[in-house]
């Protein structure tokens, strides 16, 4: 029981947010408002993009951050854009092979629990090296559709005109509905906030709720 409970939990969905983030002189809280639209005009307006821009509008009020009233009350302009792409499909191998194989990846591992309660992870030299053969008799294959979601946040101070803050956080999963994706995404943005400038970092997005 004990193993298949950590099977079950190597093979839940979920997917990985890589985030970019970019900054210089980003004010501190204290004495700033701020004010989020939409950087794509089609957007702005929309009750789904107010849905989306209450996400950041709650992570920048608990930063500290003012929300003001209007643009032109604050003394930041942060603007939001989101989307996911059409998807592309993607094939896997299941049944003969180890069932943790993947063709897109070069093996994986097969899990163990030793005596003492370690889990050890013991890799498949049998199928290692990308190995793959779709007409195997006792293989199944099966296809599956990727999606690319990202969110895009920029950060403008009012008052000289320069941009402070520049970020986009990217996710490939297997669902497209953006009520799960941008609020997740928005979440991996507000990580460590504002992070390090030039710097690329994966954060984990727990998976969707069937």
């Amino acid at each position: 029981p004990l193993l298949l409970a950590s099977l079950a939990a190597c093979a839940t969905p979920s997917f990985k947010a890589d985030v970019s983030r970019f900054q210089t002189q980003l004010p501190a809280p204290t004495g700033e408002s701020f004010y989020v639209v939409a950087d794509d005009p089609a957007l702005a307006g929309g009750l789904e993009f107010a849905l989306y821009a209450d996400e950041v509008e709650e992570e920048m009020r608990r930063l500290g951050y003012a929300q003001a009233a209007s643009p032109e009350a604050a003394s930041l302009l942060v603007r939001f854009d989101y989307g996911v792409d059409n998807g592309r499909e993607r094939v896997r191998s299941t049944g003969f092979s180890d069932p943790f194989y993947d063709p897109w990846y070069r093996y994986r591992p097969t899990l163990y629990r030793t005596r003492d309660g370690r889990v050890i992870a013991v890799r498949n030299r049998d199928w290692g090296y990308g190995f793959y053969d779709p007409w195997f008799s006792d293989s199944d294959v099966r296809s599956y559709t990727v999606y690319t979601s990202d969110i895009d946040l920029k950060i403008d101070d009012r008052r000289t005109g320069e941009r402070v803050f520049e970020g986009t956080a990217e996710a490939m999963s297997r669902s497209n509905h953006l009520q799960y994706l941008v609020p997740n995404l928005v979440d991996a943005m507000f990580t460590g906030f504002p992070g390090n400038s030039g710097e690329t970092v994966r954060i984990s997005i727990k998976p969707e709720e069937r």
